[in-house]
């Protein structure tokens, strides 16, 4: 009788054992679990948020672009002014020509995604619906590409740019971190390569023009213009008269 006692607490001992790995186990998990929930978290929310904040005071550095350009040989040109010595003619040129919306909407223009949609139903050549905003949270922060996780990253990157920036703010760094051509960023470093003029004292025309290569920098040039980029200037200039802009900037 005392052997089956005997054994029947080593059993016990065995299972209790046992079960206690398989909840120190669980244990781990659940906790690695909350460690990796918590760096998620902290990359998805804190960063970006942070990040926004110090943009809405300190211009950026550098950007992912930027330094993607450098390894495939181009150089680093650029030079960060206020919006105030930008040209109104430059703002206006970029509103008429990449979001006529981007007084109103709140990062997204959602009457010219439902257009992109349709049209790429038909099997249309497909109209970009990406706005200033959205553009802007990719410069600082994304890679080119048109894949998936990319336009998800900068559609939600666009949320909290929207949410913690101006309108004059996102313009500003719109205008002074966009690729302008082959190692050229931003509105100063564009106005003086192409013009040999400051971007305060761009004319409406080289605004449309600048404007106008904006879908494709490295491959167009403002001071260069083909019969494209002299119609689609043509076009710009016309769209520029009815953009309101307020005394500080964009947006009244």
């Amino acid at each position: 009788m005392a052997g089956f006692v005997k054994f029947d607490r080593v059993k016990d001992y065995r299972l209790n054992s046992k079960w206690h790995r398989l909840r120190e186990r669980q244990r781990t998990k659940r906790t690695g679990l909350r460690r990796w929930l918590g760096n998620v978290l902290l990359v998805l929310v804190v960063v970006p948020a942070l990040i926004f904040v110090v943009y809405r005071v300190v211009p950026p550095p550098v950007t992912p672009l930027m330094i993607i350009r450098l390894f495939e040989g181009y150089g680093l040109t650029k030079d960060w002014v206020p919006l105030s010595r930008i040209s109104p003619n430059l703002q206006r040129a970029v509103i008429a020509s990449e979001d006529a919306k981007f007084c109103q909407h709140r990062g997204f223009d959602w009457e010219a995604v439902d257009n992109a949609i349709e049209r790429n139903a038909r099997g249309q050549r497909t109209v970009g619906a990406s706005t200033i905003s959205m553009q802007t949270s990719k410069n600082l922060l994304l890679w080119p590409g048109r894949n998936f996780l990319r336009k998800g990253a900068e559609a939600y990157l666009t949320v909290w740019l929207e949410g913690l920036l101006p309108k004059r703010r996102i313009m500003e760094l719109y205008l002074n971190e966009i690729e302008w051509g082959q190692g050229i960023y931003g509105a100063e470093a564009a106005a003086r390569t192409y013009f040999g003029v400051s971007a305060a004292q761009l004319t409406p025309q080289q605004a449309a023009l600048m404007a106008a290569v904006l879908p494709n920098p490295l491959n167009w040039r403002p001071d260069r213009p083909g019969p494209y980029i002299s119609d689609r200037a043509s076009t710009i200039r016309a769209r520029m008269a009815s953009v309101p802009l307020a005394a500080g900037g964009p947006c009244p």
